[in-house]
C-alpha cells in the first residue's frame, strides 16, 4: 500500500487446500487496514455465503478456482446475484484446467472454460500457467 499498489491480491492457500477459507480473519484485517485500496481474494471459496462474506468485510473480487471447474453453472449464478465482483482463477499444466490448489489435473481445456466463464459475465480471468511447479 505505502508503495503505491492499485490493487491486492490475495490467496488463501490452505483454503485452496482445505475446500473453505482459513484465513478469513486476517484478510478482514487487512480491509479493514487498506479500505482504499481493491482486494480481492481467493482459495477455498466454494459457497455463495463465503462471496458474500468476503464482500461484506471489504474485500472487492472474488476469485472462484475449483469450484468454477467443478460445477461450471455456480460462475453463471454467482455473476447474476454479484455483478462485477467475481473473478475465475484457471491455473493450468499442458492446456488442463488444476483443481484443488493444483493437486488434480482435470480433463477441462482451458480455453474452452475461459471463454465459457467469459460469456457468464465475470470481471476477469486470472490465468496461471503451472507447469513445472506441480511435479
Amino acid at each position: 500500500a505505502e508503495a503505491g499498489a492499485k490493487r491486492l491480491h490475495i490467496v488463501d492457500l490452505d483454503g485452496a487446500a482445505s475446500g473453505k477459507p482459513k484465513n478469513a480473519e486476517l484478510i478482514h484485517t487487512i480491509t479493514s487496514n487498506h479500505p482504499d485500496i481493491p482486494i480481492q481474494v481467493g482459495g477455498g471459496i466454494r459457497d455463495e455465503d463465503t462471496v458474500q462474506t468476503y464482500l461484506d468485510v471489504g474485500v472487492q473480487y472474488v476469485i472462484i478456482g475449483t469450484k468454477a471447474v467443478s460445477a461450471p453453472h455456480f460462475i453463471n449464478d454467482l455473476c447474476l446475484e454479484f455483478p462485477g465482483h467475481i473473478i475465475v482463477g484457471l491455473d493450468a499444466k499442458d492446456g488442463k484446467v488444476a483443481i484443488d490448489g493444483w493437486s488434480k489435473l482435470s480433463h477441462h481445456d482451458v480455453i474452452d472454460m475461459a471463454q465459457h466463464f467469459e460469456s457468464d459475465g465475470v470481471t476477469a480471468i486470472i490465468f496461471t500457467d503451472i507447469a513445472g511447479h506441480t511435479e
